[in-house]
């Protein structure tokens, strides 16, 4: 079923609310570009019967006063032959035909206003295709602009993901490289004499200081008890 049903509903249509409440917008201007172009279609049929029917018409009136003519030359030529009876007969047939020219071109008013507003509604369908389209393609830019940022984006993010994972790898393979080579160093190692002494003397450095501060805290008692 279409999305109008009468040629009033295109024209008063409003295509940017329509699309607005469609959940498939793309489809939805697909469809009414279609049902628009078909009713265009229709119109145009329609004024061109309107435009043959006047063309029809204008032969039919052209040829009534062509035989018009005939039967007033006809008269003349009775009247100069002092035929006077068969002069009026031709200008009584004449005078049918006028009163017939006349019906016809009272038949003409109808279809001028029938094309006119024919073309009225065609300038109206064009402007509202021409509308539509211009959505169509606003929608179409709208949508591969999101693709590409989405795509643009996508890439970004995967690209840091991975680039943060790699360098979070290569930092934890560079300390267990170096924990590595620590454990290494130490495995089976002795200390030498050099390390040895170095360890003797900070061993006796933090004794002296262990005596100093025991010395300190007794007097420091003493004097307490004094006061």
């Amino acid at each position: 079923m279409g999305i109008f049903t009468r040629l009033t509903d295109i024209i008063n249509s409003n295509i940017t609310h329509l699309l607005d409440k469609a959940e498939d917008p793309d489809k939805m201007i697909r469809m009414m570009i279609q049902e628009m172009e078909d009713t265009l279609v229709e119109v145009r049929s329609s004024a061109a019967r309107v435009i043959a029917d006047r063309k029809e018409l204008d032969r039919n009136i052209s040829r009534l006063k062509k035989v018009e003519d005939d039967w007033y030359a006809k008269a003349e030529l009775a009247l100069s032959k002092d035929r006077e009876d068969l002069a009026n007969a031709a200008l009584i047939e004449k005078a049918k035909l006028v009163d017939l020219a006349l019906e016809l071109e009272q038949d003409r008013a109808p279809l001028e206003d029938a094309l006119k507003k024919y073309e009225e509604d065609i300038i109206l369908l064009e402007a509202k295709i021409k509308e539509a389209k211009q959505k169509q393609k606003a929608l179409y830019e709208r949508q591969n602009s999101a693709q590409s940022r989405l795509k643009v984006r996508a890439k970004l993010y995967s690209n840091r993901i991975e680039d943060v994972m790699n360098r979070f790898n290569m930092m934890e393979r560079r300390v267990e490289e170096t924990e590595s080579r620590v454990e290494a160093e130490e495995m089976g190692r002795e200390m030498n004499l050099y390390e040895e002494f170095a360890d003797l003397v900070a061993n006796e450095a933090v004794a002296d200081e262990l005596a100093a501060l025991k010395e300190r805290l007794a007097k420091k008692s003493s004097k307490d008890e004094k006061k």
